[in-house]
């Protein structure tokens, strides 16, 4: 199953990945593109990714979360591309023979695919797009530390959404 895709997202094939005859609670989390981030208007998202790097650290993500929690099973797919609002960026699910447990890994599971996820998120709104998050410390000038600016994935220098590339404490998820 490719985790991170062009199509639109559901819960049927991820439940159908984390549902057996032990599992007795499954919780699940859907991340939708809302129409306001920062009290700024969003009227799209686009989300690229470097495909196999995202695949690869959703992987370890999936295998940390099932090793720490002991009987879990959980599974995820991200949305890349232009989501319009009311799209499933994120899907996540997570069962488990207790629902503390299932709710306890799928809480994690999207925090840290917010957190460790090689994927930016750029905003669409009436002033234009905006990639969400982006800072760089090595910029000078008016760019200093901390400081806020329009690079994007193909940038020669810097790092996606201040700390972490997903930056979903937006408008999707």
């Amino acid at each position: 199953m490719s985790r991170i895709r062009t199509e639109p997202l559901g819960l049927d094939e991820l439940l159908a990945a984390v549902c057996h005859p032990g599992a007795g609670g499954v919780a699940t989390f859907l991340g939708v593109v809302r129409d306001v981030n920062d009290g700024r208007a969003v009227t799209l998202l686009e989300y690229e990714a470097y495909g196999t790097m995202a695949e690869a650290e959703l992987e370890r993500i999936l295998a940390e979360i099932a090793a720490e929690i002991p009987g879990v099973r959980v599974a995820a797919t991200h949305r890349v591309g232009a989501l319009h609002i009311g799209d499933v960026a994120v899907a996540c699910a997570a069962s488990a023979p207790h629902r503390g447990e299932a709710f306890e890994a799928c809480r994690l599971l999207i925090d840290r695919i917010k957190a460790r996820l090689p994927i930016w998120k750029r905003e669409h709104g009436p002033d234009g797009p905006y990639w969400v998050g982006w800072e760089d410390a090595r910029c000078g000038g008016e760019h200093g530390p901390g400081a806020r600016h329009g690079h994007g994935p193909g940038a020669r220098h810097g790092h996606a959404h201040g700390g972490h590339p997903h930056g979903h404490g937006g408008s999707g998820a």
